[in-house]
């Protein structure tokens, strides 16, 4: 199972800018979801989150937007963990369709567990860890993707 899907919508009639194209801030809503699925996945549910005082949170995305997403478009996220290590987690969205093979955006992540009452940075649970590396494991043959590690910058500078 090395693809994880981790959301699924159809694109709203609110979330269309004039062109009929969805707004850049609908990418990164969409992508929010998929993490927040995500973090179901390993174990930072609802219940563990008001239990433990533990969750993630977002340091950096880097959003490329690829193709033109429109209007009731049927879209899904996948999502690979590119790595992880005791308080970060570095994963890649992917945004498809279907009827059309090239990802539609990404967008690379880096995320940062915290404990809310600092708030401040705080490891893994061993359960999270093990469901991590689990997934690691299962996506171990998947390419890295294409706009991992880029850096915003002019050419030639």
């Amino acid at each position: 199972m090395p693809t994880l899907i981790t959301y699924r919508t159809p694109i709203q009639e609110d979330w269309v800018d004039y062109n009929g194209h969805l707004r850049d801030a609908f990418y990164l809503l969409i992508f929010s979801y998929a993490t927040d699925a995500l973090m179901e996945r390993i174990g930072l549910d609802a219940d563990n989150r008001g239990q433990s005082g533990r969750s993630l949170f977002t340091l950096e995305a880097h959003i490329n937007y690829l193709h033109e997403v429109k209007l009731g478009a049927q879209v899904w996220v996948q999502t690979q963990i590119i790595g992880f290590d005791q308080k970060r987690l570095h994963i890649y969205h992917s945004l498809h369709r279907a009827g059309f093979d090239e990802v539609l955006a990404g967008s690379e992540q880096m995320l940062l567990h915290v404990d809310l009452a600092g708030p401040k940075s705080a490891p893994f649970s061993a359960s999270s860890s093990s469901s991590l590396q689990l997934l690691v494991d299962e996506q171990r043959e998947l390419p890295t993707p294409e706009y991992v590690g880029r850096t915003i910058k002019l050419p030639g500078r």
